[in-house]
């Protein structure tokens, strides 16, 4: 005799609590595993961009290699860049009005303070020789400010703060902790791509990380004022050396 469908899943013994509680731990391990493997690879990616910028195997710039990793990953996790803080800010005055102050007192920061401490900590300037050709040419002022906008400002930051910021952080259990530490290790990778500009550059940069990845955090992780904040320092920066005023720059 058959035993119908209905028979079938009577006789079946049923779970108890501890069963289902093991049932479910085991699927939650699983799914970190399952979602550990990919953010694992994307790091080592990362990694390996720098490494190979390290040694000039890449053209340009890292960001727009950074950024097409970041689209990719959002992409295959079903987010949008909106999903890390490329959303329109509550109020467009006060992100500009907060954006451009920051960013002035970043330049301010940079000029009086941090910079003379590390060239006499460290014994010299920040290497800028590769915007040398910028003195006095106004051509290159405007294609270095486009640049600046674009991939300086709006790229790095939808890199840096958008993306890397969020997949750091999601290494870890305990939200502030995982921000805090996103917080810090960003930062010092936001320095470590600016190594061309010597170790003084270098640690300037993971200073500028620092203050725009807690402009972003206290924004409530909304990229609006970060990117203008860091759009006017960089900005400052090509006219100060346009103009021949910028330390270490004739």
């Amino acid at each position: 005799m058959e035993v119908g469908a209905s028979e079938e899943w009577s006789i079946k013994p049923k779970l108890g609590w501890r069963e289902i509680l093991l049932t479910d731990s085991i699927s939650l391990q699983q799914r970190a595993r399952d979602s550990l493997t990919p953010l694992l690879v994307e790091l080592a990616i990362v990694a390996g961009l720098f490494v190979a910028d390290v040694y000039h195997h890449i053209f340009f710039s890292k960001t727009p290699y950074l950024f097409l990793l970041g689209w990719a990953s959002l992409r295959l996790r079903g987010m949008t860049w909106k999903d890390v803080g490329f959303a329109r800010p509550k109020s467009w005055g006060k992100a500009f009005g907060v954006g451009i102050t920051a960013g002035v007192a970043m330049e301010l920061f940079e000029l009086f303070v941090s910079q003379p401490l590390l060239a006499r900590w460290i014994g010299k300037m920040p290497d800028l020789s590769d915007f040398a050709d910028l003195v006095g040419n106004l051509k290159l002022l405007l294609i270095y400010l486009a640049l600046v906008w674009v991939l300086g400002a709006l790229g790095e930051e939808l890199v840096y703060r958008g993306y890397l910021m969020n997949r750091a952080a999601g290494l870890f259990r305990n939200p502030k902790t995982g921000w805090t530490v996103s917080l810090v290790a960003v930062s010092v990778a936001f320095g470590c791509a600016h190594l061309d500009q010597g170790s003084t550059g270098m640690v300037e940069n993971i200073l500028n990380g620092l203050l725009l990845g807690g402009l972003y955090l206290a924004c409530g992780r909304n990229l609006a004022v970060p990117v203008i904040a860091h759009a006017f320092s960089d900005t400052l920066d090509f006219l100060l050396i346009y103009l021949g005023s910028y330390p270490g720059i004739h």
